[in-house]
């Protein structure tokens, strides 16, 4: 497949470039940048595109996706999840190893990768469990669940209780040069709570999850950081004392990264009151209050949060339709995530478009160590790029999603700033918001 993307404007954060210019793609690859590009010859077949008021963009990447697969199909499946991905903009996404079994076996990674080949929508990386059957009791077999595909080594979902452990990962993983991504919770601090500790959770009497059920393990998996030189990432923090800490450890010169949802980034704790109890409301970690969200906006515009992921964690309907009390814990974000951030970070004037596009694709390419010019639109990279409409506003359609989850806080808002294409490795696998092999 050979196009001329014509007369967008190219925003590429690596290379340092925010202008207007056209791109050449062929062969799957990038082959020429520049202003005012000639059509190929007559012997070539190529496609025009205009994309002019459009912004072209690396591939952006999403590191912390629930594709539920295998065991939760009735909540996503890889291929549901990838067509997701694909309509929200995203070339690259990880694959989260809580599924049943989880990813603590070569097995497991094996079936993603094949399956997410078979799809052949967007590229999934799977991650390893850290400790095995993500008890926290004993380290996986990291060796071979690397050799087998895995890009990191995570127990979300569920806090790794010993010390030890998270010391023996951080030091084993050195060895791969891969990332720990942690999920910060104390268990014993979050107990049987269901929202964010404060005001609201007072006022609707549900019992709370302090602040220091994240902070006091993020503070502990920092210092074993330090111990033992491991390469370590916080999944979504949520609260301001985990930005301070986050601060903390760049002073030390202690090389830790962190990304927050987008849903962190908008909403707080009193949605639980506005959606009267709604259980799109309820995520782990909780919604948090006001200066928790301004808090992590900030250290998302000065860069001291990298990465921006979604979290996208689907549940059925059947699930979702509980009391609040039993409800799982869950919002889905992958069609949703670049208009969200974009229409709260950039339309607001809080961020310019290349520094949010950099927490999308430089950011979690270099957490990851991603190679193969992800995060870039140099000439000769892989022609994974997202072009998003600065200007489209729209509402969010729940029932229009191709993820299986419905689940999001946000139905029915409007926002500004939507992806319109996803290409990847040279293929257009979502055009206008129809997925590839959508026969609707």
């Amino acid at each position: 497949m050979s196009f001329l993307l014509k007369g967008g404007l190219v925003v590429d954060p690596q290379a340092g470039i925010e202008k207007e210019a056209d791109v050449r793609i062929k062969e799957g690859k990038i082959i020429e940048f520049g202003q005012h590009l000639e059509s190929a010859g007559d012997g070539e077949q190529e496609e025009l595109i205009n994309v002019q008021g459009k912004i072209v963009a690396p591939g952006f990447i999403d590191m912390h996706v629930h594709l539920r697969e295998p065991g939760g199909e009735a909540h996503e499946t890889i291929l549901t999840g990838c067509q997701a991905a694909a309509a929200g903009g995203f070339t690259v996404i990880t694959a989260m190893p809580n599924t049943k079994p989880c990813a603590d076996n070569e097995g497991v990674i094996e079936l993603v990768k094949v399956r997410a080949q078979n799809v052949d929508l967007v590229q999934v990386l799977p991650i390893g469990t850290i400790s095995k059957g993500r008890t926290g009791q004993e380290i996986s077999e990291m060796g071979s669940l690397f050799r087998a595909g895995a890009v990191a080594f995570s127990d979300d979902g569920s806090g790794v209780a010993s010390s030890e452990v998270m010391r023996r990962a951080l030091e084993y993983t050195k060895i791969l040069d891969v990332p720990v991504i942690s999920h910060c919770e104390d268990a014993a601090l979050v107990g049987d709570g269901l929202m964010h500790e404060g005001y609201w959770s007072t006022v609707l009497g549900l019992r709370g999850i302090p602040a220091q059920a994240e902070e006091v393990m993020m503070a502990r998996d920092i210092l074993l950081a330090e111990l033992t030189g491991g390469k370590l990432h916080f999944a979504h923090i949520s609260t301001a004392g985990s930005v301070a800490l986050l601060r903390f450890a760049r002073e030390r010169g202690i090389p830790v990264t962190a990304e927050a949802t987008p849903h962190h980034l908008l909403l707080t704790d009193e949605e639980v009151s506005i959606q009267s109890y709604s259980t799109s409301t309820k995520v782990n970690p909780p919604l948090r209050s006001r200066a928790d969200v301004e808090a992590l906006r900030t250290a998302v515009k000065e860069g001291v949060i990298t990465c921006i992921a979604t979290d996208h964690a689907p549940w059925s309907e059947e699930e979702k339709e509980q009391e609040y009390a039993k409800a799982p814990s869950g919002i889905v974000g992958l069609e949703t995530a670049i208009p969200m951030v974009w229409d709260t970070l950039v339309v607001k004037g809080k961020m310019r478009p290349q520094e949010l596009i950099a927490r999308f694709t430089i950011g979690p390419a270099e957490v990851l160590g991603l190679e193969k010019g992800k995060g870039s639109l140099a000439v000769g990279r892989v022609a994974d790029i997202t072009i998003i409409d600065p200007q489209m506003k729209k509402a969010v359609n729940a029932n229009e999603f191709y993820s299986k989850g419905k689940n999001t806080p946000v139905n029915g808002r409007v926002f500004q700033g939507w992806p319109v294409m996803t290409i990847v490795g040279g293929k257009i696998v979502m055009r206008d918001g129809k997925v590839k092999g959508d026969k609707n």
